[in-house]
């Protein structure tokens, strides 16, 4: 069964794409983002962004679960601490 691109929620599309380059900027790949576009993009390097994506967003799923508002684990490099 073929998968559908249709977004689920709409709404959320934008703040993807806004996430997405936001977490682009803190591997130091936002630049050549912006001047050739995601297309050019390595596959390791969609990879990483993506994989930095879903680790946001299950802490900031697990932070509303629990109840609690945490700061990010970002550190000043753009590398996750763990």
């Amino acid at each position: 069964m073929a998968r559908s691109r249709k977004t689920v929620n709409p709404q959320a599309e934008n703040a993807l794409d806004r996430m997405k380059f936001e977490v682009a900027s803190e591997l130091g790949i936002a630049e050549r983002v912006r001047s050739q576009g995601w297309n050019t993009m390595t596959s390791a390097d969609c990879g990483r962004v993506g994989g930095h994506m879903v680790r946001r967003m299950i802490e900031q799923y697990e932070s509303n679960v629990s109840g609690t508002t945490s700061a990010s684990t970002t550190s000043t490099s753009g590398n996750t601490m763990q």
